[in-house]
């Protein structure tokens, strides 16, 4: 496998920004982060059909990207607690910038872009106070740093800007993780999980706490109605058996509430929800890919159905319904079942991207 830095001596290249759309790099409609056979990192760019528009190389694993709301250019996030993000000129196929996050900082693995296209906001630790950031980033200044603001909260994880607005929800799971011990989670017992909206301009517009009875449930992926409901999608940090529903509807009327879901279904779950999608039919998917299964729920957060498929995880919204990505390479339609489209010799990571999000 190449080393990161050999990849960004071979491929990292500066220059105008590109004026493609989206539809002259092959129409893709999504965009994943995948593993090859060869063991190595690449962004791939998939159509509604299930097939493959691009398949551009990463340095190392991804996790989630952005899209950008006009231009064939893609943000992929390396998987947390990484440092660095590429952006993908998806029209020229080559690395545009690379975004390396400040000293004492790191990412986590997810981003958005601002209305118009001019900014990024990005998720990040600020690793001595263990605070939640959001790094701000100028795009015509060739993704250059330009402030960031507090995420109102610990371990920011996904975060959206709302579909025909200007205002940026946050999912703050709560969990405080250092660097030097990767992965582990440091404060259980204190975890304070909420969702946070937040104007462009990094001004907290709203906030929901989690009640105390469940602050083990760590909140950590998000998906927007185009009503501007949020579903957040939770991964339980607390005794399996305990285990309370794993997605929950969030609006400024009726704030946080959680979903019906039968006991056999939050079994299956296995604590863990790793994506979900607000559907293109208003439907919401809820995947879990310990838990092998995907959840359909309807637009007032009951329990439908359940559909079961080894590592299952990235779950979006398609213009009438959805598609999801597994492990194996599989990409699945989601209606009343999961219907298969393609296989492809590609290991796909935990999120699918719907560009058509980035556009509203």
């Amino acid at each position: 496998m190449a080393t990161r830095r050999g990849f960004l001596a071979g491929l990292l290249a500066s220059g105008a920004a590109p004026g493609l759309g989206w539809a002259d790099v092959g129409g893709p409609t999504h965009l994943s982060a995948a593993k090859t056979p060869s063991g190595d990192f690449v962004l791939t760019g998939l159509r509604d059909d299930g097939s493959l528009a691009f398949q551009l190389p990463l340095p190392a694993r991804g996790h989630a990207a952005a899209a950008h709301p006009q231009f064939a250019e893609a943000v992929a996030f390396a998987r947390r607690p990484g440092t660095f993000a590429m952006v993908i000129d998806c029209a020229r196929g080559r690395v545009a910038h690379e975004i390396v996050a400040p000293r004492g900082h790191h990412f986590y693995g997810h981003g958005a872009f601002s209305a118009d296209g001019a900014r990024l906001f990005t998720t990040e630790n600020h690793i001595e106070s263990g605070q939640g950031r959001i790094g701000i980033w100028s795009r015509q200044g060739g993704y250059t740093r330009i402030g960031e603001t507090s995420s109102g909260g610990i371990g920011p994880h996904e975060l959206l800007r709302i579909p025909g607005t200007r205002t940026l929800a946050v999912a703050n799971g709560g969990i405080l993780t250092r660097p030097e011990t990767g992965r582990e989670k440091l404060n259980l017992n204190e975890m304070r999980p909420n969702l946070t909206c937040l104007s462009e301009d990094g001004e907290q517009i709203a906030q929901w706490d989690l009640p105390p009875d469940l602050h083990h449930n760590s909140l950590r992926h998000i998906a927007a109605a185009s009503d501007g409901t949020i579903a957040c999608a939770f991964q339980w940090q607390g005794d399996i058996y305990d285990a309370p529903p794993l997605l929950a509807l969030c609006s400024t009327d009726s704030g946080l509430r959680f979903a019906s879901m039968p006991d056999s279904a939050m079994r299956n779950m296995a604590g863990y929800a790793g994506s979900v999608a607000v559907l293109g039919d208003n439907r919401i998917a809820l995947s879990s890919p310990v838990g092998g299964v995907a959840q359909i729920f309807d637009s007032a957060g009951r329990f439908e159905s359940e559909m079961k498929q080894a590592d299952l995880c990235g779950v979006a919204a398609t213009a009438t319904g959805g598609l999801a990505t597994d492990g194996l390479g599989g990409v699945h339609r989601i209606a009343d079942r999961l219907s298969l489209l393609a296989r492809h010799d590609l290991a796909f990571d935990n999120h699918l991207v719907a560009i058509r999000d980035a556009l509203g």
